[in-house]
């Protein structure tokens, strides 16, 4: 399923309910590395400085399941997952300035930054010593409610109102800050692993005249298809070099063995940027594969400038992502589909 113009004409002249409910549904992680609980809990209360927001369609995230399996070791628990929200604001806090009841927001996963520490004082938001994530430390969107900061909430315009937007929210975000690692002057770009993100940021590529080459699991002749069908000018196997060197790699997939593989398709002076959270040990390697001036460098997080930068561009490229649709209580099928890549493009919630 994907935008288009029928879908957005849904989420015109949205407006906030005036009576809410008591309770919401929800799925709630009780314990990491079992099934999520469906449950009813109390509508949760917004602080001054947050927005109450009647969640439209959360999308299921990768990171979602490394929080499960307890590879990002100290969730919240009780946990509600989920940190690509659309929703529309119902109730603010008293010092809420920036947003009204029927907006349209979407909410990611940094969920709050502390504003003075020291990587906050250098415009590393990112980094902050303080931050609170959506869906980790702070509840998220697998549910018909959360809160959220007001400052921490994208304004989006109708277009976006609508499930198909929701993976835009991380995959969209997080590839996108992935993609500018890169630097504009690379034509020519790996990216290994062609999920979510990936699916977002070729049609971006494609937009700038840069070419696309996409590297799947060996044999995944269905995800090679999806990539050359989504714009990738090539697709092959993550052990296949490709026809020429690449100007830039972005690994998307969560296997460290692919690093030296980068390395050793990428040009002299370019970079191999790991876009993922979580990523299974990098084996050794001969030094000779980075010399030249190579550079291997993460991601972590994103700042909401990246949101603004990112969303402003999503309105020139008209992007459009493949989502699957499920229902809120059919959340462990989707993360299952997820787990064992059953997927084209994105598994998205919908409330």
């Amino acid at each position: 399923m994907t935008m288009n113009s029928q879908n957005l004409k849904t989420t015109a002249g949205i407006k906030a309910s005036s009576l809410l409910p008591e309770t919401m549904q929800a799925m709630v992680m009780e314990v990491a590395g079992q099934p999520l609980v469906y449950k009813r809990m109390p509508l949760p209360i917004p602080n001054d400085q947050q927005v109450l927001i009647r969640i439209m369609a959360c999308g299921v995230c990768r990171t979602d399941l490394h929080i499960m399996d307890s590879e990002l070791p100290k969730p919240k628990l009780p946990l509600i997952l989920g940190h690509e929200i659309i929703g529309t604001v119902e109730k603010t806090g008293s010092k809420v300035t920036t947003l009204k009841p029927g907006d349209l927001v979407g909410v990611p996963w940094v969920g709050y930054t502390c504003g003075h520490c020291k990587y906050c004082l250098r415009d590393q938001e990112n980094l902050c010593e303080n931050a609170l994530f959506t869906g980790y430390t702070i509840d998220g969107g697998y549910a018909e409610f959360t809160v959220a900061f007001q400052k921490y909430c994208f304004h989006l315009e109708p277009q976006y109102g609508h499930p198909s937007a929701a993976p835009l929210l991380c995959a969209g975000l997080i590839g996108y800050r992935s993609y500018q690692m890169i630097g504009q002057a690379a034509k020519k770009i790996g990216f290994y692993g062609f999920g979510v993100a990936a699916h977002i940021l070729v049609q971006i590529a494609k937009h700038q005249g840069k070419q696309i080459y996409a590297f799947t699991r060996d044999g995944d002749l269905e995800a090679q298809a999806f990539a050359t069908r989504m714009g990738a000018v090539w697709a092959g196997n993550s052990e296949d070099a490709p026809p020429v060197l690449l100007d830039g790699a972005i690994i998307f997939a969560p296997a460290g063995q692919l690093v030296p593989k980068a390395l050793k398709d990428i040009d002299k002076g370019c970079p191999v940027i790991c876009g993922g959270i979580h990523m299974s040990n990098i084996p050794s390697f001969a030094y000779q594969l980075l010399w030249e001036e190579r550079t291997i460098r993460s991601v972590a997080n994103l700042t909401r400038k990246d949101g603004e930068d990112f969303f402003a561009l999503a309105k020139q490229v008209e992007i459009k992502t493949e989502t699957r649709l499920f229902t809120l209580q059919q959340a462990n099928e989707a993360l299952a589909a997820v787990r064992n890549g059953d997927i084209s493009g994105a598994a998205v919630l919908v409330m």
